[in-house]
This record gives C-alpha cells, structure tokens and sequence, in this order.
C-alpha cells in the first residue's frame, strides 16, 4: 500500500521555558491510502493535537509531515491551504456550519475556497448531498436540521472536494445511538470507495471497526 500521511519525530509542544507543556513527544507514524484508523486516547491525552496536525490545521513544534511524499512544513502558508483544501475533508463533533445559510451554501464553501467555477459548484455539491441522503434538504436554513442532519450535511461537504483523506473527531459524540449508527455507516461506506478515513474517538466500539488503531497517552504512542 502507498503511504499517504508520513511522521517523523513529531512533537508539539505548548508554552514555553518553566510553563511549556509537551503534548506530543516524537510520533512516528504511517497511515496508507484506503486505511481506516482510529487515532484512540482519553481527555487531554494528545490525540486532539494529533490530528490538527495531521490535518495541517496546526504547526509542529518539531518534526515532519508527509503529505503524499512531500514534506509539509516545508511549504508557505499559501502551499499549505492549497495542499489541505485538495487532500482532505473534516467531520467535527462540533458542525461548525452557518447556521442562517442555506444547506446547500454551507456544503458549497470548500469549492469556492478552491476556486472551482461557480457553475461546477451546485453540480458538485448537490451530488454529495445526494451521497448523504439530504439533497431535499438543500435550500433548508442548516438551523433548522436535526443533529444528525446536520452531521450528514458536514459529511456532504466533507467529500465535495473529492478528498484522499477524510479527518472525523468524535464524529457521533453529540448523536444518538441509532443517528451516530447511520452516520458512522456513511463514513465507512466511504472508506470502501477508497477514501482513507482517519477518526479521532474515545469511543472503543466505534474504534474496533477501524482496520487499525493508534493509542496516545501522555503524548506518546503506546
């Protein structure tokens, strides 16, 4: 299998001099094109930070990240936005949607960061909504959808961009347990189609589904 997201001596760490606090301590790690991994951990364990920086939401403190074979903390900031926009798509606990916009605008926004043509994007974001099952949904104000709508309408707009990796952090932690169970089907279904499916979770049922988990604590892997 082909390496996707490489790690080398990956650390991070918060504060400085007698307040610094190391969060994450020297991770090597590999995740493969089509895997599915569960980064696994309790509160305040790292795999947060972990993730924001797989994700390239957040700088190193030391140490590389391979993105595809290219060394990401070696590109400016513009290269950066570009590289995560095309590789990956975010499923959050919290929806982080507009709430007052359409479904429809809030699935549409990564195409517009990415500069596809303004025609493309109802095409394309319609057809994710139709993946989710919400494409009736589409001129409905996100403030007026169910949780687990709202969780389907992230995953919309999660993959509209054709992502190689999607990130979900906690993904049904604010679901209940027949909602969460949908949700974490359309996930894996996803992940059958080939996309690499990285879930951040303290939840150890939903990490056994995963082919692979990575257990931090006290910003080590164990």
């Amino acid at each position: 299998m082909k390496s996707i997201i490489t790690t080398k001596n990956l650390s991070k760490t918060y504060g400085k001099k007698s307040a610094a606090f190391r969060a994450l301590k020297d991770i090597d790690l590999e995740i493969f094109e089509g895997e599915s991994v569960a980064i696994v951990g309790k509160s305040g364990s790292g795999k947060s930070t972990l993730m924001h920086l797989l994700a390239l939401l957040d700088k190193p403190t030391s140490g590389s990240i391979y993105i595809n074979g290219v060394n990401s903390t070696k590109l400016k900031p513009r290269q950066l936005n570009k590289m995560r926009n095309r590789y990956f798509g975010f499923v959050f606990q919290q929806f982080f949607m507009n709430a007052n916009d359409t479904v429809l605008n809030n699935v549409l926004l990564p195409l517009k960061i990415s500069g596809t043509r303004r025609r493309a994007r109802k095409k394309l974001a319609m057809e994710a909504l139709k993946v989710v099952g919400l494409e009736e949904k589409a001129m409905n104000k996100a403030n007026n959808l169910s949780g687990g709508q709202k969780q389907r309408v992230c995953i919309a707009r999660a993959i509209v961009n054709n992502p190689k990796v999607i990130f979900a952090d906690e993904p049904t932690g604010n679901l209940d347990s027949a909602t969460g169970a949908k949700v974490e089907k359309l996930l894996f279904d996803l992940n059958k189609k080939g996309v690499t499916l990285i879930i951040v979770t303290h939840d150890e049922d939903l990490a056994k589904k995963c082919q692979r988990q990575i257990h931090i604590a006290d910003g080590e892997m164990k």
